[in-house]
């Protein structure tokens, strides 16, 4: 097996850590809020107001199970419009109180049902995209397992985007990826090599900016480990980031984004 889809395995393990386990680790006074306004409460995305070393942030994140009954009320981590209208109430919410947002990721994408066709899922997750890049407050965005297509991008559109060792992050699956190109599902692994999808191809090639260490006997064995390691990153991130002008924060957002359609065959062949 390649090593690519070894990591998408783990990555996609239904015993790897969730947002909660993460937000019970790193934060204090955690409150939960709930429902978009407008239709109902989607439980696969999680969300609300936390304490850090003292600081007001807002903590929201797509939320799996750890059993089959548990991922069937979470959609198996696959939010629906509403929560990603859920997300953009909360994060405007942070930006009217001068919150920073940190986000978790680890979805295989958005819920790709008729009723959530039906209730505007391009569009939640469109204008979540447009109005993520104009927040006015810091946002650090931490892929903590999968991240698919724009199911994963409605939570990253980042000041900053970190990654676990074993995490993943690409247009889509592997095995989409594989049948599109090749009309087969057996070239699963070389796809996973072909799509550059894991933490140390994404820092290569500038998607992330920062890979944090899993232990090698597994996340979920001693996620504190891991913990350590995002405590004192946040840390050292939050305080440049909320002591920087708003004009440059939105600025330098907008480059970080910007540069990805800024490629071209000369830069290809300057990294070769």
């Amino acid at each position: 097996m390649s090593n690519a889809m070894e990591i998408v395995k783990k990555a996609r393990m239904v015993t790897r850590p969730t947002t909660l386990e993460f937000i019970e680790m790193l934060f204090d006074d955690f409150i939960e809020l709930h429902g978009d306004r407008c239709f109902y409460d989607d439980k696969a995305v999680v969300g609300g107001i936390a304490s850090f070393h003292g600081k007001s942030v807002t903590v929201i994140g797509v939320q799996k199970g750890h059993s089959i009954e548990e991922n069937v009320m979470r959609s198996f981590g696959s939010p629906n419009p509403e929560g990603y209208r859920k997300q953009l109430r909360l994060m405007k919410q942070a930006e009217k109180f001068g919150r920073p947002i940190i986000l978790f990721v680890n979805t295989s994408g958005a819920y790709c049902g008729v009723g959530a066709e039906e209730r505007g899922q391009g569009e939640a997750i469109a204008r979540n995209l447009m109005e993520m890049a104009g927040l006015k407050v810091p946002i650090i965005s931490i892929f903590i397992g999968e991240g698919g297509s724009g199911g994963a991008l409605a939570l990253a559109l980042a000041d900053q985007v970190w990654m676990l060792d074993n995490g993943m992050y690409a247009v889509l699956s592997p095995e989409g990826f594989s049948s599109i190109l090749w009309r087969s599902p057996h070239r699963v692994e070389e796809a996973a090599e072909l799509m550059k999808l894991t933490a140390v191809d994404l820092l290569k090639n500038g998607v992330i900016e920062k890979i944090i260490p899993e232990h090698r006997d597994g996340l979920e064995n001693h996620l504190q480990f891991t913990t350590e390691y995002i405590d004192r990153f946040l840390l050292e991130e939050l305080k440049k980031l909320c002591a920087m002008p708003v004009e440059e924060l939105l600025e330098n957002r907008y480059q970080r984004f910007r540069k990805y359609g800024s490629f071209t065959e000369e830069d290809e062949l300057e990294k070769k």
